[in-house]
């Protein structure tokens, strides 16, 4: 009996700490409801939509009216020969990401910390960001510029050279290499930001240290920099794993085309192409709902190596 009215009294008082704080800095949690109506609305509201996997969706009678079929749309896509190559697309090009993308930020970031020059250190940061900031649609006018068989200026360089043209864009063993070259292009600039905000918070002491310690600029990097840099990442590559089955649907819809559908289709796209021309809502949530899913098992999986091996993950 003391028992529960111990228990009772406790909560009864942490009730009136929270009140009290909700109270006390209420302006401030005031600051965080446009975040979360944002997502209560735009991210939680539309889960319901999930549902639709398990229904033979009609457009008549809507989601809630549409009858339950179960995993009859899971099974369809198990045994169709196009999901499997549109996935093994997606992982493929998610690698190719990995492998060539991911780096080049890190050692953008430490390039440009190594600038002596303020001035020209600003000038090439501006350089860098400001291809994030053009959309897909011009960066493809841009790469047909480059790319082009007719006007292109590798073509014409080619054509200088002697050489055959090449019609780099419909060509699919150039696809891949060229959705690589664009994406650093246009993101790595601004994908620096963070690298660049974690090297400002090492302690310049060290690299002082190691100074007058006779360590040369390449031994400073390796040793401070890029232990300083670990954390941020590590957290990026876990979520950068975490969004394998996302091979990029903005860059690829935009500059692909049906001669390289064999290797330039990921799930995105046929995701979409599912739902908005054929109108196969059901089929096209059971894929996404599916994408969603090892994104989620590859996440939790990378993080728990992670934080084994290193002691940094983004779960507690």
């Amino acid at each position: 009996m003391d028992n529960t009215i111990m228990t009772g009294t406790c909560q009864s008082k942490k009730q009136n700490q929270l009140i009290k704080q909700l109270k006390e800095y209420k302006f401030i949690y005031m600051l965080l409801l446009p975040g979360m109506i944002f997502y209560i609305v735009f991210h939680y509201m539309p889960l319901y939509g999930v549902t639709l996997a398990f229904k033979d969706f009609i457009v008549t009678k809507g989601i809630s009216g549409s009858p339950w079929v179960g995993f009859k749309y899971f099974e369809h896509i198990f045994s169709d020969k196009k999901f499997w190559e549109v996935t093994f697309n997606t992982l493929h090009i998610s690698l190719g990401r990995l492998i060539f993308e991911f780096p080049i930020p890190i050692i953008l970031a430490i390039l440009i910390n190594e600038l002596i020059s303020v001035k020209f250190k600003k000038v090439v940061q501006s350089l860098l960001y400001f291809p994030f900031f053009i959309s897909w649609i011009i960066m493809y006018t841009l790469l047909q510029n480059v790319f082009s068989v007719d006007g292109g200026v590798i073509n014409g360089i080619l054509q200088m050279l002697g050489m055959d043209t090449v019609n780099f864009l419909t060509e699919t063993s150039w696809f891949r290499p060229i959705v690589y070259i664009s994406n650093i292009w246009k993101m790595a600039g601004y994908s620096t930001i963070l690298y660049l905000a974690a090297i400002t918070n090492i302690d310049q002491q060290l690299y002082e240290a190691a100074y007058v310690d006779g360590a040369n600029r390449f031994k400073r990097i390796w040793h401070i920099t890029l232990p300083g840099m670990q954390t941020i990442i590590l957290t990026v590559l876990i979520l950068c794993v975490g969004n394998m089955m996302n091979g990029g649907f903005d860059q690829i819809v935009n500059i692909y085309n049906q001669v390289v559908y064999s290797v330039a289709d990921i799930l995105d796209t046929y995701v979409y192409r599912q739902a908005m021309v054929r109108g196969q809502f059901s089929l096209a949530t059971a894929i996404g709902l599916f994408k969603a899913f090892i994104n989620l098992i590859l996440l939790l999986i990378v993080d728990r190596i992670s934080r084994k091996l290193k002691g940094v993950g983004i779960y507690e």
